[in-house]
């Protein structure tokens, strides 16, 4: 009898209703667009303010800073280095070039005036002054973190200080 029980439990039930499964539907959600005003850039001792619209370069690579060696010595672009400023130092942009650049793992970012070249080190896409580091970095006692960095884009013909 336990048999006929069990067989009793598997049987389909009668009441056939139809389930239709609800139809995905696409997101609708539109993407804000970036300012379309040009950066304005003003140069005030060692802090930058630029205002306007960045151009995203390149996410998610490494950036360290300089050592405390490096002060009072010349950069590449013959002015002094000073560990102080927001100055940064990289292969391929050209002297003056104003970068803005985001800490991925806590969301905060400077702005850094590129005045040297370099780093060397292969796996380094940006080196920054102890001062804009520090400013961004989560963890005070690490040597790099992962950033996001964007180029300020300038008008045509505007001159750097």
């Amino acid at each position: 009898m336990a048999f006929i029980g069990i067989a009793n439990c598997q049987t389909p039930s009668k009441d056939k209703t139809k389930t239709t499964t609800p139809a995905i539907q696409k997101d609708t959600v539109k993407k804000d667009k970036p300012l379309v005003i040009q950066p304005e850039i003003i140069f005030n001792d060692s802090v930058i303010m630029v205002t306007g619209k960045f151009r995203p370069y390149k996410s998610g690579v490494h950036a360290s800073y300089y050592a405390d060696k490096f002060n009072g010595k010349r950069t590449s672009s013959g002015r002094k280095f000073s560990n102080k400023k927001y100055t940064a130092a990289h292969r391929k942009f050209p002297f003056g070039t104003i970068l803005r650049v985001t800490n991925e793992a806590n969301g905060q970012c400077v702005l850094v005036e590129v005045t040297d070249r370099g780093p060397f080190t292969r796996g380094r896409e940006i080196d920054l002054t102890r001062r804009a580091f520090m400013e961004i970095a989560h963890n005070k006692n690490s040597g790099g973190i992962k950033v996001t960095i964007e180029v300020a884009n300038q008008q045509p013909g505007a001159t750097n200080p």
